[in-house]
Order: structure tokens, then sequence, then C-alpha cells
């Protein structure tokens, strides 16, 4: 990372939206246990996305305890149904929602996503794709027709993360190919992902570089 990079990251960080003291709990025990947040400067992202599309209804692919659903709640959405594989997570996602007065506000489905939609109907204002890397690309196809026109699709870790995201600049910039799937398959499931995006006409595509560098695709059709 050269100086400007890192200036440019301190800046973002240091102008980022302050945690309420429910997030501030979050964020501890993200470090505590290691997990990894989308965190304020992306943060602040969702919460403007769900201000900007009036959301009623985001639903999430992979959730954790809730973080990044409290910023779609601080954004002012009616409703935000979580997704986790990790019943200990859910349980503290539960937990939080319940100290942070916003219970009944949110739904954690325990269990695989990609299953969980299946059982849901749309429309849905947001989506937010967060699991695991080398299923983006069917999380999308799954939610898209889910979405409603307007709506907003937003996926995590483009830019940083388990990926190697030089593999994906060659890829974007020069046309070099993905990493094999059993070598790599986090790399070349956001390198799908990006491609999916970007080739789909139903949608506009934006890659911010925030936190982990997230995509925000707009359903414009």
């Amino acid at each position: 990372m050269d100086a400007r990079a890192g200036t440019i990251e301190r800046f973002l960080a240091a102008t980022a939206p302050a945690h309420t003291s429910i997030q501030e709990e979050m964020a501890d025990l993200a470090d505590d246990w290691g997990f990894p947040t989308i965190g304020p400067e992306a943060g602040a992202v969702l919460r403007l996305v769900a201000r900007l599309t009036d959301a009623e209804r985001v639903f999430e692919f992979g959730s954790g305890f809730g973080y990044s659903a409290s910023w779609f709640l601080r954004g002012g959405a009616d409703t935000v149904i979580c997704t986790e594989f990790d019943e200990e997570e859910a349980k503290r996602g539960v937990q939080f929602a319940a100290e942070g007065g916003y219970a009944d506000r949110l739904t954690f489905e325990v269990g695989d996503a990609m299953e969980t939609i299946a059982r849901y109907d749309g429309p849905f204002d947001i989506a937010l794709i967060d699991h695991q890397k080398h299923r983006y690309a069917d999380a999308y196809r799954a939610v898209l027709p889910k979405v409603r026109t307007g709506g907003v699709i937003v996926a995590d870790n483009i830019t940083r993360g388990p990926i190697e995201f030089a593999d994906l600049v060659a890829h974007f910039e020069d046309g070099a190919p993905l990493p094999d799937p059993e070598r790599d398959a986090e790399t070349r499931g956001i390198g799908e992902y990006v491609g999916t995006v970007r080739s789909d006409d139903a949608v506009e595509t934006a890659i911010l570089p925030v936190g982990s560098g997230i995509a925000v695709s707009t359903k414009v059709r």
C-alpha cells in the first residue's frame, strides 16, 4: 500500500459514523473472536442505501451476529432477514437485537442461506451478499428476481479479504484467467461475481473501495 492509499484509508476511518453502543459491543466481540465485520466505513454505505431506497425489506446472505443488519436498520429499513450457518453467532445476534431494542425488526434464520432464500418471496429492497465467496454468483442469481426494480444488491470483500486481489486485477485488466477453483475458490468466486454483475444488463454496478471493497448493483429492469 502506498502512502496516499494509506492516508485515504485513515481519512475514511476518521470520517466514518460512530458506532452505536450495541455496534461497539459487536465490534469488540468481533475482535475477540477474530471475526471480520463490514466496518463503519462500508456500514455507512449500507445505511445510505437503506435511506435512499426507503427500504422496507432486506435479505442478507451471511449475517454473523447482525452487525451489517444494524447499519441497514440505522438507515430506516423496516425489517432485515439474517441468515447464518453458525448457530452460536445467530444466538448472539438475537441477544444483541434484544439489547438494542430492535428484535422485532430482525429475523435470524439458522442454516444455508441459499436454502433460506428459496423459502422467501420478494420483493426485497436490498440484498447483501457476504457469505462463502465461491457462492456469490449463485446468491446473486437466486435473489435478483426477488429484488424490486430500483432495489440494490451489495456484495462485500471485493477488494480485500480471503482473496488474492492481484489476480483479480490481472483478470479484469489483462484478461488473465481466474485461479483454478481447487487452488483458490475465494478469489475465483469474487472474480466470477464481478464478471456476472458487470455483464448483466439488469443491473448497474459500481465498486466502492471502502472497508474490504463493496460492489453496489442497482436493479434497473
